[in-house]
């Protein structure tokens, strides 16, 4: 599974990119996550719950960033077992790019799951896949710009 996609998020590139690196931002912002503990600069683990279709899983796993270029890029990878349900892996390519007062976001994420969730259907699968995401960057863009507007 593949999804691409891009914010206009009110607050300047470096701001976007200490909330992309904050383990609390991220933690407040990722769908169903209940943990999210920060290892070293470029490690954490993680600890997420959610519903897919019929199946709901707790995943527990290891977040990797990769290809730092502060503060314009990197790479996260993953990884999460949600026991009997299966596991999912994957990583995205995050871009900032300055716009004046504002920063765009793309990314580029590809995943892939298995066990149990990959038996629901790649449809359901990926439908699902881009709400989380979508409700990933809606609520991150949210946080980083009443952070940005001092609200």
């Amino acid at each position: 599974m593949e999804m691409h996609g891009e914010e206009r998020i009110a607050a300047p590139r470096q701001m976007v990119w200490e909330a992309l690196n904050d383990p609390d931002v991220l933690r407040e912002c990722i769908p169903g996550c209940q943990s999210l503990e920060k290892a070293s600069d470029t490690e954490m683990s993680a600890v997420v719950k959610i519903k897919i279709g019929p199946v709901s899983a707790k995943f527990s796993g290891e977040v990797t960033l990769e290809n730092i270029n502060a503060p314009e890029s990197y790479t996260i990878v993953g990884e999460g077992k949600g026991g009997i349900a299966g596991f999912a892996k994957g990583g995205a390519d995050v871009k900032l790019t300055e716009d004046g007062a504002e920063t765009i976001l793309n990314y580029d994420v590809k995943a892939q799951v298995g066990g149990k969730l990959a038996q629901l259907g790649s449809r359901l699968i990926d439908s699902t896949s881009k709400k989380l995401a979508g409700q990933f960057f809606t609520k991150f863009n949210e946080v980083v710009s009443e952070r940005a507007a001092g609200v």
